[in-house]
């Protein structure tokens, strides 16, 4: 039993703290998962505090973590892990009995999963938690009880600090179909013997007050005194979908301009605001934008704006921001999508995605090359070759912190 705790506590470190990195990396997306859940129980009235909910839920989640991992902590820790899992596995059950969001959202974009598996990985990673929960008592303390609640602290404030930068400019690790180098238009492609999503139709006919359930094979359709009420399609097998399945533009007149914009051979910037009435028109933001605009419409590289917003929305950014650029029609999703930041910047050429910018990290006229591919190249040169070393550093650091606490957890215990 000890060793078989040991593993399971290692085990539910391990989704814990994978399931809060995912996330932490992305907190725009938890965001918007949050965002989703207001809408779909009637409560928009909490979309202020979708973000400082989506970070508590992050770094609880990553703390909790590393500290089953670890050892830190294991009697409030496998409380805190059973009351998750309680929470969450009552959750998920209510989201695939009614499906009011298609995504709970548990691995963000990393690990996508239908309610009904989300809801069977709950029941799966319970039994864990309850042998955990069960032999709590029965873990070593590793450290002093200051000690340990400094180590959990400072994990927590350095995560914090990762996902506020994450927040800030952008993930440092997309997930999401669109990150640099996707050719579009190959991940909106559907070969022609993909499988097709499979329904199930239910029709609700009502006779003497009783109303009963049907199949498009057995419903009366031949007695009037069944009176149909309603019909539903239930989805039994989810068939392909491509990557990408929902990227269009449109002109404000309605007109579909994806290929033309998609095949084109010039490096085209894409100013991504999913609404324009709630993007950052701080002063310097968009006069750096419009300097860049004016830049490219010089120059032949076309500059548009590609948003969801309608109607007097238009008027009023203009007003606000002095933009002179052409906007367009895309969905709001998809937008939300493609880059985390309102407004966001995207290099596009010939249907390929060169670069992405935050709205704090806009390059002006003078940083940017005329040769854009050169300069993405040596710029995400230098990143990774700092990301390297920064992997490097933490795996050594994590080799290391696992082989000193094992030693001194295996002294203890025996």
């Amino acid at each position: 039993m000890k060793i078989l705790s040991i593993i399971c506590r290692i085990f539910l470190g391990f989704v814990f703290i994978f399931s809060g990195f995912v996330k932490g990396i992305d907190p725009l997306g938890s965001t918007y998962k949050f965002i989703d859940y207001f809408i779909a129980f009637g409560i928009e009235w909490l979309e202020p505090l979708a973000f400082p909910l989506s970070i508590i839920l992050i770094i609880a989640e990553f703390a909790i973590g590393v500290s089953l991992f670890v050892g830190l902590r294991m009697l409030i820790n496998s409380w805190a892990t059973l009351i998750f899992m309680i929470s969450f596995t009552i959750l998920t059950f209510f989201l695939a009995i009614f499906n009011p969001v298609s995504d709970c959202g548990c691995f963000g974009d990393a690990l996508i999963l239908t309610n009904w598996e989300t809801f069977w990985k709950n029941i799966f990673i319970m039994v864990p938690t309850l042998i955990v929960f069960i032999n709590k008592k029965r873990f070593k303390q590793l450290f002093s009880v200051t000690r340990e609640w400094i180590i959990i602290t400072f994990i927590a404030v350095v995560f914090f600090l990762v996902s506020l930068y994450s927040y800030n400019y952008l993930p440092f690790i997309d997930f999401r179909p669109y990150e640099l180098g996707s050719y579009i238009p190959e991940k909106m492609e559907i070969p022609l013997d993909a499988p097709k999503d499979i329904y199930e139709t239910y029709l609700y006919y009502e006779k003497n007050g009783v109303v009963k359930e049907f199949t498009t094979d057995d419903y009366p359709w031949q007695d009037s005194t069944w009176k149909w009420l309603d019909t539903k399609s239930v989805l039994i097998k989810k068939g392909f979908h491509p990557p990408i399945h929902d990227f269009t533009i449109e002109t404000l007149d309605g007109e579909d301009i994806t290929d033309i914009i998609l095949e084109d051979d010039r490096y085209y910037f894409l100013l991504i605001s999913y609404a324009l009435e709630k993007a950052n028109k701080d002063k310097g933001i968009q006069n750096k934008i419009n300097e860049l605009a004016e830049y490219c419409i010089t120059n032949n590289y076309p500059f548009i704006c590609l948003t969801s917003s309608t109607g007097d929305q238009f008027e009023d950014f203009i007003h606000e921001t002095g933009a002179t650029y052409e906007f367009y029609n895309t969905d709001e999703t998809t937008l939300k999508t493609i880059i985390r930041s309102n407004p966001g910047l995207v290099l596009l050429k010939e249907g390929t995605i060169i670069d992405k910018w935050h709205y704090n990290d806009i390059p002006s006229v003078d940083e940017l090359d005329t040769n854009f591919i050169a300069a993405t190249i040596k710029k995400y040169k230098k990143k990774q070759d700092m990301q390297l070393i920064i992997n490097l550093f933490s795996l050594g650091i994590l080799l290391l912190s696992v082989y000193k606490l094992s030693k001194l957890y295996y002294t203890k215990i025996k």
